[in-house]
Order: structure tokens, then C-alpha cells, then sequence
């Protein structure tokens, strides 16, 4: 038992981290060698990335979420795997990772909306599952509201986990991961309801559309 604990803390404590990570800060940094909290209206949200890199920056940005969200990931396989436990060790991994996105410890525990995060989280699973959540988030994102795609997403993830994967620790896991997130998205789907929710738009200046408002 101790030497699970052992495995358990560090890979708890890295996907976290990783997860508290703003991707945004680090593909303005790192890929676009400009820091995006001096350019525009000096905040790390969407709105002011967008503005600032255009719609192509999407795709760089996607493949650093991608990137910083699987190291973590393959970490907890890796240390997990000393137990024959590679694949609860992965989905540990990304339930952490989740929680790291939804509250960051580096923004006062204000995060995203962790839709890539669970995504890659589902995927480490089962590919089933993953690509099932990947579906139903680019077809919801279609009606320009990514807290209903996040959510749909979620949904449909705990569906999805429950009839698929025999794993009940898996299971488990993948179904925290999508409850969480459907938790935190509970005040936007208020606003949703009552015709509040902002939706997104590529094809103008969306100045606040996409700031965080959890």
C-alpha cells in the first residue's frame, strides 16, 4: 500500500501542476515569442489570444494543449505501470490534470473550461471513449457555445464509460473526471438557460465573448 501512495502523490501532484498550466501564456511564449499579458488587453483569456494570433493560432495552441496534457498522462502509465497498474495510473493522471484545469492553483483556482483536457483524459482510457467525447464536442461547439459542448461532451463521456469499460476503477475515474467538470460548468448553464450565455464567434473582434466567466 505504501508503495502505491508513493507512485499515487507525484503523479497527482505533476498532472496538476500540467493541468494548472495556462496553455495560452505558455503557446504565447513559447510558440509565438510574444508574452500575451503585454499585448492586447493585457489578460491570458481567449479573447485577447485570438485577437492577438488570429484563428491559425488555434491549431498551435490545440497541439501545445495536447502536448502539455499527455506528459503528465504517459508519467502516471509510466509510474503506475512499476505495479502493473499502467492504465489507472493514466486516468488518475487525467482526473488530476482536469481538476488542474477546472482550478488552477496559479490563477486563484479560475481555470477553463477543460473540454481538450478531458478529451486526452478519455483518450489515455479507452479510444473509444475519447473519440466519442471528441465528436460530440466539435459538433456542440457548432452552436457557438463551448460551456454546452464541454458539458455535452461530459455527458456523454459518463454514457459512454459506463457502458464500454469493464474496468470499474477506470470506470470510476473517467466518471469523476466528467462530473467534475459538469460541476463547475453548473453556473453557466444557469446562464444558458436564462439566455445569458455568451457564444463565441471566429469571424469578428469577440473582445469578452471567451473570457473565462466561471
Amino acid at each position: 500500500m505504501i508503495v502505491y501512495w508513493l507512485l499515487l502523490l507525484p503523479t497527482a501532484f505533476v498532472a496538476y501542476i500540467f493541468g494548472s498550466l495556462d496553455t495560452m501564456v505558455i503557446a504565447s511564449n513559447f510558440l509565438f515569442r510574444h508574452n500575451l499579458r503585454r499585448l492586447g488587453t493585457g489578460n491570458r483569456w481567449l479573447s485577447n489570444f485570438r485577437r492577438i494570433f488570429g484563428a491559425p493560432g488555434f491549431i498551435k495552441l490545440a497541439i501545445a494543449e495536447v502536448v502539455k496534457d499527455l506528459l503528465p498522462i504517459l508519467l502516471g502509465g509510466m509510474l503506475l505501470g512499476i505495479k502493473d497498474h499502467a492504465e489507472v495510473g493514466r486516468a488518475f493522471a487525467g482526473f488530476c490534470l482536469v481538476l488542474g484545469r477546472l482550478y488552477p492553483v496559479f490563477y486563484n483556482f479560475k481555470g477553463s473550461h477543460a473540454s481538450l483536457a478531458l478529451v486526452v483524459a478519455a483518450f489515455s482510457v479507452n479510444t473509444s471513449a475519447g473519440g466519442a467525447a471528441l465528436v460530440v464536442l466539435g459538433l456542440v461547439t457548432l452552436t457557438r457555445y463551448l460551456s454546452l459542448a464541454t458539458v455535452a461532451e461530459a455527458i456523454v463521456l459518463i454514457m459512454v464509460a459506463v457502458l464500454i469499460i469493464d474496468d470499474a476503477m477506470l470506470m470510476r475515474l473517467l466518471i469523476f473526471s466528467a462530473a467534475l467538470v459538469i460541476f463547475k460548468h453548473i453556473p453557466a448553464m444557469i446562464r444558458l438557460m436564462q439566455g445569458k450565455e455568451f457564444r463565441y464567434s471566429l469571424e469578428e473582434d469577440i473582445t469578452y465573448k471567451l473570457d473565462e466567466r466561471f
